[in-house]
């Protein structure tokens, strides 16, 4: 495709608040391209012809540009194109030399000027079911709301959370003749209140005597997750994350996931880590998935199926995490094979016979065997004394660059 799109970024005051660049770019084009309140926006002396954005957007937009390939084309976008915007959308189809981007004021920055907020002390959610990995006391948040319901949403969780005092201010119709403004604590939102159906959700965190704020670091409390028993504890887990060593951008398989903890914690670490969690019981995998909606990470995508039949046809993973069924016949070797050069594998083996795979994997590929023994203070009658956890052993390797893709020949008969 060698359509050429230029994406002109619109405030709130339309045609009016375009700057001469912006302006020359609307009054040369063929073709007008955005969303209908976009169109409506632009004088009726511009002769351009207008047509709407195509639904479902992305996979109608190749056959809408190759339409007017060879023509003049500019796209309409709100505030500033590349923030969560069509502008990022039109970069991945076309490619970077494909697209000029021409942005206005984004909601963002206008939001924040309004609330004077120093952009260093703001965290931006684009979606607002993230909202429980960023709350803590004192949090400055802004969340572009999907729509008129969002707040309500929001409230409803903060009030869950432990955090129906913080202030929430919406933000209605930035830069608009008809901006408006209006705040409330979370605990009194009402339920049944609409918002504007453009605008940003400000939130200033006040923590209840109720809240528990989880914070990032890896290892969660264990009581965190809705869990059947079939949970990575929460010292293991935290020692399995810091090997698995998780970085923006990065996708794990967690296989055998059991309540998804690994996983979780893994998308928790950083905005763009991505996790594929693997379980063959479907009341587990279907566990996963409540845990990731309420820790935050919504997200979170889960494969029901037994490995290594389910991974078949899943994107090569930067880190893989076995906490369940390492014995079964080639599910060791397929992940190995399935990492990216530098990816990270972890495996825990609590049983006689997973414990000889992963031995026999060290042997194979080097790494690290640890083998825990955690002990919890519990009562003994009127006293206190110390109760063992069951000892596991855990195989940590990196898959090395050039040269070092070798083939793992351990699993077969166990």
């Amino acid at each position: 495709m060698n359509a050429r799109v230029v994406v002109v970024g619109v405030g709130g005051d339309g045609w009016q608040g375009l700057d001469e660049a912006r302006r020359r770019a609307v009054l040369k084009a063929d073709v007008l391209l955005g969303g209908e309140r976009h169109l409506a926006m632009i004088p009726g002396g511009v002769t351009a012809e207008r047509v709407p954005w195509p639904r479902p957007l992305r996979d109608g937009l190749p056959e809408l540009l190759g339409r007017f390939d060879g023509r003049a084309i500019v796209a309409l976008a709100s505030g500033d194109p590349l923030v969560a915007g069509i502008g990022t959308t039109l970069i991945e189809l076309l490619g970077a030399d494909g697209v000029e981007v021409l942005p206005a004021a984004s909601s963002v920055a206008l939001a924040r000027a309004r609330m004077r907020w120093p952009a260093e002390s703001v965290a931006v959610l684009r979606d607002h079911r993230g909202l429980v990995r960023e709350l803590s006391p004192g949090r400055r948040l802004l969340v572009l709301s999907a729509d008129r319901h969002t707040p309500a949403e929001v409230a409803a969780t903060l009030r869950g959370a432990g955090f129906g005092g913080s202030a929430m201010t919406v933000l209605g119709d930035l830069g608009a003749p008809a901006e408006a403004r209006f705040s409330c604590p979370a605990c009194d939102w009402a339920a049944d209140r609409e918002a504007p159906a453009l605008h940003v959700l400000a939130v200033e965190c006040v923590a209840d005597a109720s809240a528990r704020p989880l914070g990032l670091a890896a290892g969660l409390p264990d009581d965190a997750f809705e869990s059947d028993g079939q949970l990575t504890r929460r010292d293991l887990r935290a020692s399995a994350l810091s090997r698995l060593a998780p970085a923006a951008g990065d996708l794990l398989w967690d296989v055998g996931a059991g309540a998804g903890s690994v996983g979780i914690e893994w998308m928790r670490a950083h905005p763009s880590c991505r996790t594929i969690a693997v379980e063959a019981d479907s009341e587990r995998a279907a566990r996963i998935a409540r845990n990731a909606a309420a820790l935050g990470v919504p997200a979170l995508e889960v494969v029901h199926g037994r490995a290594p039949e389910a991974l078949d046809g899943l994107p090569r993973p930067d880190a893989v995490f076995i906490g369940g069924g390492g014995t079964a016949p080639g599910l060791l070797r397929e992940c190995w094979d399935a990492l990216v050069p530098g990816g990270r594998l972890v495996a825990h083996a609590v049983t006689l016979e997973t414990e000889r795979v992963v031995i026999d994997a060290r042997a194979e590929f080097g790494g690290e065997l640890t083998r825990f023994h955690v002990e919890l203070a519990d009562s003994i009658g009127r006293f206190t004394g110390w109760t063992p956890a069951r000892a596991v052993v855990q195989w940590a390797a990196v898959k090395q660059f050039a040269g070092g893709d070798v083939s793992l020949e351990i699993g077969e008969s166990s």
